[in-house]
């Protein structure tokens, strides 16, 4: 792992805005608060939510940095930074979220394992780098490759990240060769977020982002790409992020019987609104986000002031003052929507937000049909609670 410094330099913690909240501190884990997220289509930096499953890493000597592409391939090679950065540069707009993201909620209605997130373990920004299908045509795989001739079939991520999931070993992810070789699938070996260099949260000095799909495969401080034939049997994907059925419990779980989550299913959640909330009386504004996998846009928001009896469908937007129109070519489509609308309600009730893509997939009614021994995938029609008031519950 050349320019990686010993251990001592894993405990010294980047500096973090005050307003986030913590969820873990070993390893750092943390969100904004809700309402930050509708404030700005592109999350600034501060406020994107932290996702570690270790201590952080510091690079410290960018010129020694490499990453090694090896595995199933006829032609292994170094990469340093500024091989990376001679290839045609791209900027791709992409929410990414916590497969965990709105966990609390699903815990609420039985005990599950992992980080107690809310609704904000997502956050949508502008990340620059280079194309992984640029990247493995410099080691003689073309794009569009399902198989190389020595039967790589899959690209994992290995990362400088340790943790102790993997016994001691680096975090790490795959995803299928066809999708890093396709140009339009967007897969990036990033350098920067937002117009910035990547910091030390955000996976200085590489990571890669896999647009549409669950955070957990965008893996942080690259240290390899490897070209295998099988997915990666790391931990994060043969033991964990699957997605089991209600009746699976860790007396009777046996992980191989299902696929490593990918895409991350049709999302809304509320954000101008808390879980129990006092609100003044007159109209109100309801807004959040919504989002889909796959590069799937949103069709429709519905929104509902008296506990789902009757909707009302709420308008779309991603940049202020341009229209959205769900997969057209004018939108951001691994990026998630702006939704609101401006509501009367009664003196107490259930305000509900519930999304559908374009491919007609919907939020399903309640957690309970989709609860999980790891509390992953909540996207269960999110709800909030009001009262017309004057004072704080």
């Amino acid at each position: 792992m050349p320019g990686i410094r010993g251990p001592t330099e894993y405990s010294r913690e980047p500096l973090r805005h005050p307003c986030l909240k913590v969820n873990s501190k070993e390893p750092f884990n943390a969100e904004p608060p809700r309402s930050a997220l509708v404030s700005s289509y592109i999350t600034p930096i501060d406020l994107f939510y932290k996702r570690n499953h270790g201590p952080i890493p510091l690079v410290d000597d960018i010129e020694r940095y490499s990453v090694s592409i090896c595995g199933l391939l006829g032609n292994p090679k170094d990469l340093f930074m500024n091989d990376i950065r001679k290839l045609p540069k791209y900027n791709v707009t992409a929410t990414l979220q916590c497969a965990g993201n709105r966990r609390t909620a699903m815990s609420k209605v039985r005990t599950v394992k992992g980080v107690g997130w809310d609704v904000s373990a997502i956050g949508n920004a502008i990340w620059g780098g280079a194309k992984l299908a640029d990247v493995l045509e410099l080691v003689g795989i073309p794009k569009l490759t399902k198989s190389t001739p020595s039967g790589g079939k899959h690209v994992e991520f290995i990362s400088v990240d340790m943790c102790k999931e993997e016994n001691g070993g680096p975090y790490k992810a795959s995803i299928p060769l066809i999708q890093a070789t396709n140009p339009e699938a967007d897969v990036l070996i990033a350098y920067e977020m937002n117009g910035e260099p990547l910091n030390r949260d955000h996976g200085y000095p590489l990571r890669v982002v896999v647009p549409g799909v669950i955070g957990a495969r965008s893996v942080k401080w690259l240290d390899t790409i490897k070209i295998i034939a099988e997915e990666s049997q790391g931990f994060f994907m043969q033991r964990d992020y699957k997605m089991f059925p209600p009746s699976v419990n860790w007396d009777n779980i046996v992980w191989s019987t299902r696929k490593p989550q990918m895409d991350f299913p049709v999302q809304c959640a509320i954000c101008s609104l808390e879980d129990v909330d006092v609100v003044k009386h007159g109209k109100v504004i309801v807004s959040g986000y919504a989002v889909s996998g796959g590069g799937r846009g949103i069709e429709r928001v519905d929104i509902s002031v008296d506990g789902s009896k009757t909707w009302v469908e709420a308008s779309r937007y991603q940049k202020t003052g341009v229209p959205y129109i769900a997969d057209d070519i004018s939108s951001d489509k691994w990026a998630w929507v702006f939704f609101q609308a401006e509501v009367d309600i009664p003196q107490i009730t259930e305000i509900v937000a519930k999304a559908v893509d374009t491919a007609a997939n919907v939020q399903p009614e309640n957690v309970e049909v989709i609860w999980n021994l790891r509390g992953i995938l909540n996207t269960s029609w999110h709800r909030v609670h009001v009262r017309v008031g004057h004072s704080n519950l």
